[in-house]
């Protein structure tokens, strides 16, 4: 009911009176007066004029299910859209609707996590509405072997459309933080469930900080946010939108693959190439500088003695950032 209320609201160009849209759901006006009290509870605020009726004059600032399927401008990611008050991880919601058959491009959006996570186990800090923490739910028809361009190929999409939205200079800190003035903005995690000849879903998790201003002593010199940046809290909703038709673009031109295109867009973006890194996995480490990232998705590292070599998991850390 609320959604049909919203709709009618949504698409009046004035005042539309509760009579009207009573008739056209052919529901009571006590149904219709429910209904408007619970868009105001979700944030929405509508103006109520005597012999006039209803009028949507703002939208909620915090992600709202009703606002994204209106806005949004996908083909699939998306049109199975979720938005949860609250959640453990967005990721670990989406793992479970998988497995009972939920839609290839189901988002799970939540407005606040109580157990999100990065990369490596680390936890990732959420606080309600203060940021966006989304997954997708991709079922691409491929191999486990050729989905390793999905994360750089992700975190490529958040970049784009962080700089096109507010028009910072982001950068991609390799294969898929997203990060401004060398402080991380985007944590992305990409968990994958296959056979051995076939992906089964691929869940890709992003958290992009957004109006928070203040971080756990651990990372606080290592993590900013777009309020930080630009001192603007932008629209969630509209910006969430716009992430995810980025993604969508990035993702189907390229079937998920990283291709000569888009490698060359990730690579102008790249933070990581030409710097000093050094390499870390289990007890090995490895130094050098990064000259590259090549179709697989993988950074290549040329060390002391001039041998590249090619890194495609683990942690790398990158001299001035971090």
């Amino acid at each position: 009911m609320n959604e049909k209320v919203f709709e009618i609201l949504q698409n009046s160009n004035d005042y539309i009176s509760g009579q009207e849209i009573s008739k056209k759901l052919n529901v009571s006006r006590q149904a219709v007066w429910k209904a408007i009290n619970a868009l105001k509870e979700q944030g929405f605020t509508i103006d109520s004029v005597t012999n006039k009726g209803y009028k949507i004059i703002d939208y909620p600032k915090a992600l709202n299910k009703q606002v994204l399927d209106n806005i949004l401008e996908t083909k699939f990611i998306g049109k199975n859209m979720i938005v949860l008050q609250t959640t453990g991880s967005t990721n670990d919601y989406l793992k479970t609707l998988s497995h009972k058959g939920c839609e290839n491009g189901t988002v799970a959006a939540a407005r606040e996590q109580t157990s999100g996570k990065g990369r490596l186990g680390r936890k990732w800090v959420s606080e309600k509405d203060e940021n966006i923490y989304f997954s997708v739910l991709l079922r691409p028809q491929l191999s486990p072997m050729e989905v390793s361009g999905i994360t750089p190929v992700a975190g490529l999409a958040v970049c784009k459309a962080i700089r096109e939205f507010c028009n910072i200079d982001c950068k991609i800190k390799w294969p898929n933080d997203v990060i401004v003035n060398n402080k991380k903005l985007v944590g992305i995690l990409t968990e994958m469930s296959a056979e051995f000849d076939a992906v089964e879903f691929i869940v890709i998790g992003i958290g992009i900080n957004i109006d928070q201003t203040d971080f756990p002593e651990e990372v606080k010199s290592k993590a900013t946010s777009l309020f930080l940046e630009t001192g603007n809290k932008p629209d969630k909703n509209k910006f969430l939108a716009l992430v995810l038709k980025h993604l969508e673009d990035e993702l189907t031109k390229s079937n998920y693959k990283i291709n000569e295109t888009n490698l060359e867009d990730y690579k102008n973006l790249c933070a990581t190439i030409g710097r000093k890194v050094t390499c870390c996995k289990g007890n090995s480490r490895i130094q050098g500088t990064a000259v590259n990232v090549n179709t697989k998705g993988e950074l290549e590292v040329k060390t002391e003695d001039n041998s590249v070599i090619t890194v495609n998991s683990g942690e790398v850390i990158i001299q001035g950032i971090y």
